[in-house]
């Protein structure tokens, strides 16, 4: 059993803060943004390949780095895009996916 001087000095547990790993779409489950630059990446060890990602000024002034999902695309610069969250495994620091069918992404 403790004793008084032992309760005294344990304070209560706090709780973990949750940390938002998608902080710029500012808790929306999408933003709309204009793509200023595209760019191929390779991605981490062991994978190979040759990702499509781009550069996006979100809405709200932002920019991020999004990953061009499925095969082919129809964009270039300026195109209007619908972005959400969603990483991609391989690519460092990538940690958005452009909704296909969505604005100027067919």
């Amino acid at each position: 059993m403790p004793t008084l001087h032992q309760i005294s000095k344990k304070s209560k547990r706090r709780r973990k803060n949750h940390v938002c790993s998608v902080k710029k779409l500012q808790s929306c489950p999408q933003k709309k943004g204009i793509v200023t630059k595209l760019r191929i990446v390779s991605p981490k060890k062991p994978n190979s390949a040759r990702r499509k990602v781009a550069r996006v000024k979100l809405s709200n002034k932002f920019v991020i780095t999004a990953r061009i999902i499925g095969q082919g695309h129809n964009l270039q610069a300026y195109s209007h895009v619908l972005v959400r969250g969603g990483r991609a495994n391989d690519l460092p620091g990538v940690r958005y996916s452009m909704i296909k069918g969505a604005l100027d992404f067919g």
